[in-house]
C-alpha cells in the first residue's frame, strides 16, 4: 500500500483557521513530523500531500491546506489553493479550535454541501473546550500536543471514515475486469516510443495488469507491430484487445470483428469519470464551428515533448478532423479555468493521476456551463473515425453517443 498511486487514495482534506492546529493534527495523526509546525501565521503555503495507510480502510493521503481565514501578504493565493482543494477532497475533517464556531467554519460547510463531501468535525485544543450541547458531543476531540492520545484519537478517526466514506470508494466502477472472463486474456498493445517510459509502462497499464491478475485472467502484452502476429499464434480467442488510444486506427484495422476492443484511455474513462458523459461530448466534435475555443486538460505537469499527445497531437487530429482552423488552450496540472462559457468543447486527459472526485468535479463544472466535455481516448477515437467500434464494450456508453449525434 506505500506505493498505492495518489490518485486511488481516499484524499482527506484539513480545513480551518489559521493556527487552529491543522498541521500539528496531521503530525499526531502520522506519527511524525511532515507538516510545519509554528505560531507564526500562514506557516502552511502549498497543500502538504501525506500518503498514509490507514487500515481498514486502506491506502489514504491527507491534504493539510493553508488557513481559511489567512490575512497575510500571500494569503489570497493560498487560499486560492486552499478552494481547489474542494475537486478532489472525498472526506474532509473540519478542525475547530476548542468549540469555537466561525463564519469561516460555516462557509466551508456550505462548500462541502455543495459538492456533497461528508464533514467531520473536529475540535483541537481540547483544554480549552467549554461546550456540551448535542451537536458538539459528536465532534472528535483532541489536544494534538498530547502524542499519547493517538491511538484514541486514531481509532475515533477511523470509526468516522468508515461511517462517511465514499460509496465509489469503497466500490470504485471496475476497470477491465468485468470485460474478461475468469481464465481468459486481455491483449494490450503498448507503444514504445519517444514518449514510453525508459524502462517501464505507465500507470494505466500496469493498473490493467493489476486488474486482469484480481479478475483470475491473463494479459499478452506486445507492440502494436507484433499485434497481429500474435493474434494469429494464441491458442484461444481473447476476450478483448485494449490499447494506446494513439495506436487505435491500426489495432482496429487488425482486430477480427468477433473480439471486443477499447482503449487504456477509455477504460479510464469509466474508472474515474462518466463514460456516458464522455461520449455524449465526443458526439459534440461534429458540432465545431471554424474558430471555436477547445479546452485541452491535462492533470499531469511534464516537459512537452516534440510530438506531445495534448499539446500537438490532439490539436492537429481535430483540426484535420472537423477540416477548419480551432482555437486550442491547453491547461496542465490542476489548472482549470475558472471561466468555461467560452469553449465549445472540453478534452480531459484519461485522468490516471487525478482521483475520482476532481475527474467528476470538471465534468460537473463543464455540465454547469453547458460546456460538452469528452476525454483523450474518445476525443482521439472519434477523429480516427473508430469511436463506435472501441465503445462497444459499453452498450450504455454506445448509445448515449449514438443518441448525442442524433440530437
Amino acid at each position: 500500500m506505500k506505493t498505492t498511486p495518489k490518485s486511488l487514495r481516499l484524499h482527506i482534506a484539513l480545513f480551518g483557521r489559521t493556527n487552529v492546529g491543522k498541521s500539528s493534527f496531521l503530525n499526531l495523526i502520522a506519527g511524525q513530523d511532515v507538516a510545519i509546525v509554528s505560531d507564526q501565521a500562514g506557516t502552511t503555503t502549498d497543500v502538504v500531500e501525506k500518503p498514509m495507510e490507514l487500515l481498514p480502510i486502506g491506502p489514504v493521503v491527507f491534504l493539510d491546506t493553508a488557513g481559511i481565514d489567512d490575512t497575510t501578504a500571500l494569503g489570497e493565493k493560498r487560499i486560492g489553493r486552499t478552494e481547489k482543494v474542494f475537486d478532489r477532497a472525498d472526506v474532509i475533517l473540519l478542525l475547530h479550535e476548542s468549540d469555537r464556531v466561525t463564519e469561516f467554519e460555516t462557509s466551508v460547510e456550505h462548500r462541502a454541501e455543495e459538492k456533497k463531501i461528508p464533514v467531520i468535525r473536529i475540535a483541537n485544543k481540547v483544554d480549552l473546550f467549554d461546550r456540551n450541547d448535542a451537536t458538539a458531543q459528536s465532534w472528535i476531540k483532541v489536544n494534538s500536543t498530547d502524542l499519547d492520545s493517538r491511538d484514541k484519537v486514531l481509532a475515533a478517526l477511523k470509526a468516522e471514515l468508515l461511517a462517511v466514506c465514499p460509496d465509489e470508494f469503497v466500490s470504485p466502477p471496475p476497470l477491465m475486469g468485468d470485460l474478461v472472463r475468469p481464465g481468459g486474456v486481455a491483449v494490450l498493445v503498448v507503444p514504445i516510443d519517444l514518449q514510453a517510459p525508459k524502462g517501464r509502462l505507465i500507470l494505466p497499464q500496469v493498473s490493467t495488469i493489476r486488474d486482469a491478475l484480481d479478475n483470475d485472467a491473463a494479459t499478452l502484452v506486445c507492440k502494436e507491430r507484433e499485434y497481429a502476429h500474435m493474434l494469429s499464434i494464441l491458442g484461444q480467442k481473447p476476450d478483448i484487445a485494449i490499447c494506446d488510444s494513439q495506436m487505435v486506427l491500426k489495432m482496429v484495422a487488425d482486430t477480427p470483428a468477433d473480439i471486443p476492443c477499447t482503449t487504456f484511455s477509455i477504460l479510464f474513462a469509466r474508472l474515474k469519470g462518466d463514460l456516458r458523459k464522455f461520449a455524449m461530448g465526443a458526439a459534440a466534435i461534429d458540432r465545431l464551428q471554424p474558430g471555436d475555443k477547445v479546452l485541452i486538460a491535462e492533470s499531469c505537469s511534464h516537459h512537452a515533448l516534440e510530438d506531445d499527445i495534448g499539446r500537438v497531437k490532439i490539436p492537429r487530429w481535430l483540426r484535420q478532423y472537423v477540416g477548419m482552423d480551432l482555437e486550442i488552450d491547453v491547461y496542465a496540472g490542476r489548472d482549470f479555468p475558472e471561466t468555461l462559457s467560452e469553449y465549445k468543447l472540453a478534452v480531459q486527459c484519461g485522468g490516471c493521476m487525478q482521483n475520482r472526485r476532481e475527474v467528476l468535479s470538471r465534468i460537473e463544472k463543464c455540465e454547469a456551463a453547458g460546456v460538452p466535455i469528452t476525454n483523450y481516448g474518445l476525443c482521439i477515437s472519434q477523429t480516427q473515425g473508430v469511436l463506435k467500434r472501441v465503445l462497444s464494450p459499453f452498450p450504455a456508453a454506445l448509445m448515449a453517443y449514438e443518441d448525442a449525434l442524433d440530437a
